[in-house]
């Protein structure tokens, strides 16, 4: 996810915290997209409860890392903040986190456990709860996903394809497919709420998911 050049560059971001106490998860902080995760790390012979809280600024998203719950460092998003023994990576699509995890120095990686009062959490535990439930939810998802997009991609390949510039390189390309335009609004919207659900479930494929972001 990070090479090195980024996760330097993202380093190089990284701002001290304020020490202000973490503020619990409240049903209505979905609403805002606030996304919070924990990790428990030894350090210094003690288990320390690390959390990053990811909340949108007033111009851009922020990552906010949590030592024993009080305000250790901040960072622009995607972020790489600094912890015992390695680093936390975070990052994230129009439509959900992306990545999560803490990685240490010899590269073994964790992903973060989402507070159980969020959406994530909550997703995370029908996943746990209800396996088979949720893996025709994914399954559905991703349906949704592949076909919104490719339908789409292949109608508007047509009116790109008649660029002048493009048409005499590569000549004119007819879309097999000409749908209505509440049926193209409905995939794009079934697309967008099947990148919500993979989010909610920390899965990101370059291709699937990246075509929607």
């Amino acid at each position: 996810m990070f090479d090195n050049v980024k996760r330097q560059w993202a380093l190089g971001r990284v701002r001290p915290g304020d020490g202000r106490a973490l503020q619990r998860f409240r049903w209505w902080h979905f609403l805002t997209g606030r996304k919070l995760l924990y990790l428990h790390l030894w350090q210094d012979g003690r288990q320390v409860e690390y959390a990053v809280d990811v909340r949108p600024g007033s111009e851009r998203v922020m990552a906010h890392l949590f030592a024993d719950r009080r305000h250790s460092a901040q960072s622009p998003m995607p972020a790489v903040m600094p912890a015992a023994g390695g680093y936390f990576e975070v990052a994230q699509t129009k439509f959900g986190l992306k990545r999560a995890h803490f990685v240490s120095a010899d590269g073994t990686e964790a992903q973060l456990v989402a507070d159980p009062s969020s959406p994530i959490g909550r997703r995370l535990r029908l996943e746990r709860e209800h396996p088979q439930a949720s893996r025709v939810i994914g399954t559905v998802a991703a349906l949704m996903l592949i076909i919104g997009v490719t339908l789409n991609l292949l109608q508007l390949a047509e009116p790109i394809s008649e660029i002048p510039p493009l048409m005499e390189r590569f000549g004119t390309f007819t879309s097999p497919v000409h749908l209505p335009v509440w049926m193209n609004v409905g995939l794009g919207f079934a697309a967008v709420l099947g990148s919500m659900e993979r989010g909610l479930r920390l899965k990101y494929h370059w291709l699937l998911d990246g075509m929607a972001d």
